[in-house]
């Protein structure tokens, strides 16, 4: 499979998140750039989750149906042609890191999936759905992860 180039300007790969992206800080999605989709992508989805936040990952962010022609999204912006879906606060859109006071660094992947057909979800997906309905039908994907604590 393809590898996408997904970055941050505000965050290096494996680096702590700036308090703005947090829930208490601001609550902003961060700004994403990417490249290297490929030319047969008919959609991106981006998903944000933490394995770090019990048995099964939390899901901070949905979003399906981003035009594969952009390069990325502003801070506090859904990328473009994106939708956005529930995360497991039960809020739609972005849900910024919160893990439990005094935890160690929790970790948050950022993964853009490019697929060359539209992906179908349940109406309220967690992130074990959406790894189902992916099933192998990515043709790219790229990941850069961020860490936060309290």
């Amino acid at each position: 499979m393809a590898g996408i180039m997904l970055r941050s300007t505000a965050f290096n790969d494996h680096d702590l998140l700036p308090g703005r992206f947090s829930r208490e800080g601001g609550n902003l999605s961060p700004p994403l750039q990417w490249a290297e989709v490929p030319d047969s992508a008919r959609e991106l989805v981006l998903m944000v989750e933490d394995p770090d936040a019990g048995k099964t990952p939390f899901l901070h962010w949905l979003v399906t149906g981003i035009d594969p022609a952009t390069g990325g999204t502003d801070e506090g912006a859904v990328p473009p042609g994106g939708r956005e879906w529930p995360n497991d606060f039960g809020q739609t859109g972005w849900s910024g890191p919160h893990p439990p006071q005094g935890e160690e660094a929790h970790r948050y992947f950022f993964r853009l999936y490019a697929l060359d057909q539209p992906l179908e979800l349940p109406a309220t997906p967690h992130a074990s759905d959406v790894h189902r309905a992916l099933g192998g039908q990515e043709i790219a994907s790229g990941t850069t992860v961020g860490t936060f604590y309290r």
